[in-house]
């Protein structure tokens, strides 16, 4: 009846037991289906995960007779409410405390679940994560750090999108977080990071990029110095540090390079009969140029410095997209980045001074949404 009843899954886990994954099976442009989906293609590959999948029960329950797919693996945790992606970040905090970003991010509060993954509304994942599973200790701000193709393999750009404002500890603090999560999650051998600017010298940038170049320079990160925007997928750093909104513009723009780029190379494929076949003898490295950029491969964006595992994947993610989400969770979880993060923050304690902070620090994330203000700093439309 079920095809995939033999997969027998395996592996360590958490202590001793499978990692559980809670998926936010409301989120996203196309949920529910294309999570579930997501969750059998995973379930092929991924070992020693459980996967919860947190929404309304009763349709998610239809669309799982309509796959024929059951599995041990996998179970359902009823969430009566959903997050629109236009929604504002205070409603899924005061109105919607039964939806199913605010249900699976209570779960991994409550050690129900090791990881939350969602392809929903980015602001509420924020919002909901800063309040109920606050920050890691040392870690004044999250960040989202997404990973970007380069010419030689990736690099992860953090904040993308966070922290509209930031200082330069936070800064230096996204550099701690950003190296971790590239040695650890995606392998790369002590992480070359560099400082977003508007020049390679040293002196170049503002007074706060100055200041978190001095920071850098000090720590035990790889830090190879300032990087210009036109370097970025050159592949000279591993990891890009910026703050949010600078971070938020350089990823839109690049969107909206490769969509024109891709829109191009349609005009002249389709010119004639000569392009045509021109394009049928390509098509096979397109192919594999597509994949190397599609952001399906990566999956998600981790929500780092969080007392948790939280992942962000693009809205209108496809099966495979959720499929990469759950299995970088998964690695995440496996490779305790949190605890390194915890480890490198305390090899570098000298960095910061604790009584400066307490003086320059405005209010984050948390307090944003407390008083609420946007994500973006603006303030809030709707009505507490």
């Amino acid at each position: 009846m079920n095809n995939h009843q033999g997969l027998h899954l395996s592996g360590e886990g958490v202590l001793g037991r499978a990692r559980k994954v809670a998926l936010d099976a409301m989120g996203g442009d196309n949920a529910p289906g294309v999570n579930i989906d997501g969750v059998i293609l995973a379930l092929e590959t991924l070992q020693g995960v459980d996967v919860t999948l947190v929404g309304d029960e009763s349709l998610l329950r239809a669309e799982l007779y309509k796959r024929n797919f059951s599995h041990p693996a996998v179970s359902i945790r009823h969430a009566g409410e959903a997050i629109g992606m236009d929604e504002s970040p205070s409603v899924a905090l005061r109105k919607k405390r039964n939806s199913s970003i605010h249900v699976g991010i209570t779960m991994v509060r409550d050690g129900e679940a090791d990881a939350f993954v969602s392809a929903g509304n980015t602001g509420a994942v924020m919002a909901v994560a800063a309040v109920i599973l606050r920050t890691l200790e040392g870690i004044d701000r999250a960040a989202i750090a997404i990973p970007l193709p380069t010419a030689t393999g990736h690099t992860v750009l953090l904040d993308a999108g966070a922290n509209a404002t930031c200082k330069a500890f936070h800064l230096y603090q996204f550099g701690i977080m950003g190296s971790i999560y590239a040695e650890y999650v995606l392998g790369d051998k002590r992480p070359k990071v560099g400082l977003l600017s508007i020049g390679e010298e040293d002196i170049k940038g503002n007074d706060i990029t100055r200041e978190a170049f001095e920071m850098l320079t000090k720590s035990s990160l790889n830090f190879i110095g300032n990087a210009e925007a036109k370097l970025l997928y050159k592949g000279v750093a591993d990891v890009v540090v910026c703050d949010g909104f600078t971070g938020n513009i350089a990823l839109k723009i690049s969107e909206s390079v490769a969509e024109m780029i891709s829109k191009f190379l349609k005009e002249l494929f389709m010119t004639n009969w000569r392009t045509k076949l021109g394009y049928l003898l390509l098509k096979p490295y397109i192919e594999k140029m597509k994949k190397r950029i599609d952001h399906a491969e990566v999956g998600g964006a981790p929500l780092l410095g969080i007392n948790g595992v939280v992942f962000i994947s693009h809205g209108s993610s496809c099966p495979r997209g959720i499929r990469s989400a759950l299995m970088a969770a998964n690695r995440f979880i496996a490779e305790d980045v949190n605890g390194h993060i915890k480890e490198s923050l305390a090899q570098n304690r000298h960095i910061l001074d604790p009584k400066k902070l307490a003086k320059e620090e405005k209010p984050g994330l948390l307090e944003r949404v407390k008083r609420g203000i946007g994500i973006s700093g603006s303030p809030d439309r709707e009505e507490p």
